[in-house]
């Protein structure tokens, strides 16, 4: 007798919008049925079409395995909060970023689900704490926020409130690896959560730049689109810094950290790299890649380069290149 196959779970999406359009998608493409709830017609007419239109560029540049018609065939579209979200294992929240409006929308949320449904906040700012205080679900409420767009950047931040409890981070974690994201658990509720802090720390100093007279808009943007942009679009500074030097990220933060640190004292910052914090990232790297493996994740990363030259670049000479992933790479 063979096993019983598990249905993909319910999720629903409250919000219309391009975020809560690009939420359908991500989940509709993995697999799930999805109900979008969208109380203005306008909004709920357009939706469909928006959903084909994106699975329609994806279709067309090979990232999909199914036809975009079977896709949106899993996604509906409703007016009523209650019908939306009936059976959803998770919920996913796409209205403006004011908080009286999502208080509003957790309420009813907390009312209208069970007690296991996850309850998730695409707020870009708003921590949960803020959105569930004094609210009867805020056991299951967290933020989930996304890069833009979603089905594109599939990084998601997952940033509990002290009331949140584990097991509907586990699942909302577990959800979202299932569709193809890649979920951060942030320890922590502070504002702007990662993706915003570290995305901010480099546009003030854009502007700083241009402010000074150091350099151009266009100037800066070239360094990034051209320099760190590369390297970032498949490693983080961590990993950047660690295969830069040889030695890896203590001997970098040796070298290069008393010059950070004027840097940051020339902005009126002061958050030197200590003994104990370099020994911590450094332990932390290590664990990840030993440094007996180091000479093989640089030639990785120099194989990254050349292939992103050769698809990013159409004046680029066509450069011999083998393809081949270091067993680092392999194992994690």
């Amino acid at each position: 007798m063979s096993e019983q196959v598990a249905q993909p779970e319910k999720i629903a999406v409250v919000g219309g919008g391009s975020i809560g359009v690009a939420f359908a998608l991500v989940f509709a493409r993995a697999g799930h049925p999805v109900t979008v709830c969208e109380p203005e017609a306008d909004r709920r007419e357009a939706v469909p079409a928006e959903l084909a239109a994106k699975l329609t560029a994806l279709a067309g540049a090979g990232l999909l395995t199914e036809s975009p018609e079977a896709i949106t065939s899993r996604v509906t579209v409703e007016p009523e909060m209650a019908t939306a979200v009936a059976g959803a294992a998770l919920v996913q929240e796409c209205v403006p970023e004011r908080l009286e409006v999502k208080r509003s929308i957790f309420a009813e949320l907390g009312a209208v689900t069970g007690p296991e449904t996850v309850l998730a906040s695409s707020s870009s700012a708003i921590p949960a704490s803020q959105t569930a205080e004094g609210l009867s679900a805020a056991d299951r409420i967290l933020v989930a926020h996304p890069g833009n767009p979603p089905f594109l950047l599939p990084v998601i931040e997952l940033v509990p409130s002290p009331l949140t409890r584990p097991a509907v981070v586990a699942t909302a974690h577990r959800l979202y690896a299932g569709a193809g994201m890649s979920p951060v658990t942030v320890a922590k509720e502070v504002e702007g959560f990662l993706f915003n802090r570290l995305q901010g720390a480099v546009l003030r100093e854009a502007y700083a730049l241009v402010r000074d007279g150091v350099a151009t808009v266009e100037d800066i943007d070239t360094v990034m689109r051209d320099g760190l942009g590369r390297r970032w679009s498949f490693m983080g500074p961590f990993e950047t810094s660690d295969l830069n030097t040889r030695g890896g990220i203590a001997s970098h933060a040796e070298k290069m950290g008393p010059a950070y640190a004027r840097m940051g004292a020339d902005r009126g910052q002061h958050d030197p790299w200590t003994p104990e914090l370099v020994a911590e990232v450094e332990h932390q790297r290590r664990a990840l890649l030993p440094l007996e493996h180091w000479e093989a994740r640089v030639a990785w990363r120099d194989e990254r380069l050349i292939e992103l030259l050769q698809t990013t670049d159409p004046s680029a000479p066509n450069i011999p290149h083998r393809i081949r992933k270091s067993d680092h790479d392999r194992n994690n």
